[in-house]
């Protein structure tokens, strides 16, 4: 079953990078970080604009 993705300006993704300990963090404006904290990835999603 296909289910549409949410979209909007307030949407944050964190995916798993296959085969590492890592986070990738996806922010609605784009941009993209890998982090192997993920307090760190939080602060850097909630922290919008800043940091990107």
């Amino acid at each position: 079953m296909n289910r549409p993705m949410l979209d909007g300006d307030r949407v944050h993704r964190i995916h798993w990078v296959l085969g590492t300990d890592r986070l990738r963090a996806v922010c609605h404006c784009g941009a993209e970080r890998e982090f192997d904290d993920p307090v760190q990835l939080w602060d850097w999603l909630l922290a919008h604009p800043e940091g990107h």
